[in-house]
């Protein structure tokens, strides 16, 4: 049921953002509110208190956000407020965020290598990804762990690619282990 609402809000968000012409300027608002609200886990806490009106959560969200955000975003917030919607907000922003991206053609890749990589080899990966996936842009995530001991593992939706020691190891392990000695 959150999913299904989460895509509905989102989808109308995105919608307007299309409408209107400004999908660059909402994508950059919900960017910025969602590392407000990342910044402030004591904003969810009062937004979800049972003991305060909606009439002064919306005060708050129009002291907090108004001047800093479009009045569309900030409407958007209170619409969330009004229809008991709040509590859904990260995966109404995070579903738009994912049609941005489809809209826009940006790519999201999970790298994952042993070691910290240098800004050039990072700038290589990025290039390839590029070239191989058609995409205008890349969104990169890098992360180390230790246990992968060489190569990389890069993740791009529901597509991975391992090429660590650690999975050819496993592998060989597994082909060792089928051999009958005979």
């Amino acid at each position: 049921m959150a999913k299904l609402v989460a895509n509905t809000y989102g989808e109308a968000l995105f919608s307007l953002a299309v409408e209107e012409n400004r999908v660059d300027d909402f994508y950059a608002e919900v960017k910025a509110i969602r590392e407000i609200l990342a910044a402030n886990p004591e904003f969810d806490t009062l937004m979800n208190h049972p003991k305060i009106t909606k009439e002064e959560k919306e005060k708050v969200i129009s002291d907090v956000f108004s001047g800093r955000t479009s009045d569309e975003m900030t409407g958007f917030m209170k619409l969330l407020l009004r229809k008991e919607r709040y509590g859904d907000i990260a995966g109404i922003l995070d579903f738009f965020s994912a049609k941005v991206k489809e809209y826009k053609n940006i790519g999201v890749a999970y790298v994952t290598t042993a070691a910290a990589l240098k800004d050039t080899q990072k700038a290589s990966i990025q290039k390839k990804l590029l070239e191989t996936t058609g995409c205008k842009e890349m969104e990169m995530h890098y992360s180390v762990d230790e246990s992968l001991i060489g190569g990389v593992v890069i993740r791009i939706g529901d597509r991975v690619v391992d090429s660590s020691i650690k999975t050819k190891l496993e592998e060989l392990k597994k082909e060792l282990s089928d051999l009958q000695v005979g």
